[in-house]
């Protein structure tokens, strides 16, 4: 390890442990909100820098697309921003943060490949997102995908907020009519949707026709409030949407993450080789922090449970008809 990686202040924060009633919230519902998962002193930094991109004090011409014409204000420029982490330290930082990572971990892992990174500010009277599942966006293989959606302002149903629908994580993910998108097109009888993630409206997003499925998940449906440095995890497969800010003076400011399991396979942003191995080990391709954030990919001696340094044994069979723990190799055979 480098001496700058040796000083990291990423290397001094408390871990995070997952308790066994979260690990089963989880599963349950498909998402799990997790308080106070980000320092206080971080989400200053990362409100800062929302600050310095919506006052054009950062250059962001060679990540967000700037349309032919007349310049869009900042506000709608940067209303989402899509990979940052590729161009600047600070959200490479964001997207290995350890506290996030330990929860992933514990969640699809143990072994973490960091995928995607999203920047929304949502200003007052900014629209939502519509009904989708992630997954349909980003396929891996398993599908172990998962997104951390951090919260640097308070997040309320007056100014925008996730609703998830809890449950809708045993969905499969539904295909497209046409165009980009993945869905589970082996299923008998799955329908195609169209127009998925369109803007949330005051009409409900009518065209979005994911939303007839995931209104059966009405009546448990449930706004995801959250304070700054909360972070909520979610599935792949987990219908969820958001609406619009409503709120005269108050931005819904997040920085949203996706991982999988790095012994998925992915073909997504470039595939394997793409995506930075955050914590574990895997037997594929993976990426390097362009900015030597640490973590496992930049760690010579790297190793997970799932490697083989584990004791391994197999359930075996037994002259008397039992099953017991055997290494392999080593069971029992009749002359």
């Amino acid at each position: 390890m480098s001496i700058a990686a040796a000083t990291h202040p990423w290397l001094g924060i408390e871990p995070y442990r997952v308790s066994v009633d979260q690990y089963r919230a989880f599963r349950r519902d498909g998402f799990l909100v997790v308080r106070g998962v980000v320092l206080p002193e971080h989400v200053r930094e990362l409100a800062q820098h929302c600050d310095d991109l919506l006052a054009d004090r950062v250059d962001v011409s060679e990540f967000v697309y700037i349309p032919p014409g007349p310049r869009p204000s900042t506000r709608d420029l940067l209303h989402r921003i899509h990979m940052g982490h590729q161009k600047i330290e600070l959200w490479e930082r964001y997207l290995l943060y350890p506290r996030v990572l330990d929860l992933v971990s514990a969640l699809i892992g143990p072994d973490v490949a960091a995928m995607q990174t999203m920047l929304f500010t949502k200003a007052p009277g900014a629209n939502g997102q519509g009904f989708h599942q992630d997954s349909y966006y980003i396929p891996t293989f398993p599908d172990t995908l998962i997104g951390a959606w951090i919260a640097i302002d308070k997040a309320d149903v007056e100014n925008g907020c996730l609703w998830m629908s809890p449950g809708s994580g045993n969905e499969p993910i539904y295909p497209p009519e046409n165009g980009y998108g993945y869905g589970n097109t082996d299923l008998e009888g799955i329908p195609s949707v169209r127009n998925v993630g369109g803007y949330a409206n005051d009409d409900d997003d009518p065209l979005n026709t994911l939303k007839p499925i995931a209104e059966r998940y009405k009546a448990v449906e449930i706004p995801a409030e959250m304070e700054p440095g909360d972070v909520a995890f979610f599935g792949g497969h987990v219908l969820h949407r958001s609406l619009k800010n409503r709120s005269e003076t108050r931005f819904r400011r997040s920085f949203v993450n996706h991982y999988c399991n790095a012994r998925s396979f992915t073909t997504w942003g470039g595939g394997n080789k793409e995506q930075i191995l955050a914590r574990g080990n895997t037997h594929l391709e993976f990426g390097l922090p362009r900015f030597g954030t640490p973590c496992a990919a930049t760690d010579p001696e790297r190793c997970s449970v799932s490697d083989s340094g584990m004791v391994h044994t197999m359930m075996m069979a037994t002259p008397d008809g039992m099953m017991t723990a055997q290494e392999p190799g080593k069971e029992d055979h009749d002359e």
